[in-house]
């Protein structure tokens, strides 16, 4: 359990940093990427924008989840040290979007590439957890 919450805390603590970093700035770096800060009302992509109670509740269940199943799979953990990284991964993008949606009603986001939608540290280790754990429903015997 210590594990989960260090590395959650210090994932949201970089994502809350960033984001007040990049706040309206733009750094073009080259045609393919840039920070171009945004602010998101929706989910992925944009979609459902205005649905942000919606995203607060479901934040909030995947954070109960995961406290709940997390201290249950001890063996698993043990056998696959990285459902560890999954999990505190997972939580730590939860939680950094949640701030962000309960105290300023929007996602900020700021990583740019030309060919995909502008999105933040959080939602790359909500993504990179989310991999984690599908890898390992996909591999286990």
């Amino acid at each position: 359990m210590k594990k989960l919450i260090s590395i959650s805390i210090l994932i949201v603590l970089l994502d809350q940093i960033t984001k007040f970093f990049f706040k309206n700035k733009t750094y073009i770096i080259t045609d393919f990427f840039s920070f171009d800060y945004t602010e998101n009302t929706g989910a992925a992509f944009g979609m459902l924008k205005g649905f942000n109670i919606l995203f607060i509740v479901v934040a909030l269940i995947v954070i109960f989840f995961i406290f709940k199943y997390y201290t249950e799979i001890i063996e698993l953990k043990k056998s696959k040290p990285y459902i560890n990284y999954a999990f505190a991964f997972l939580l730590g993008g939860a939680v950094g979007n949640l701030i962000d949606r309960i105290f300023l009603g929007y996602v900020r986001d700021f990583i740019s590439f030309s060919f995909w939608p502008t999105f933040n540290l959080a939602d790359s280790f909500s993504t990179i957890g989310i991999i984690l754990i599908v890898f390992y429903i996909l591999t286990k015997k």
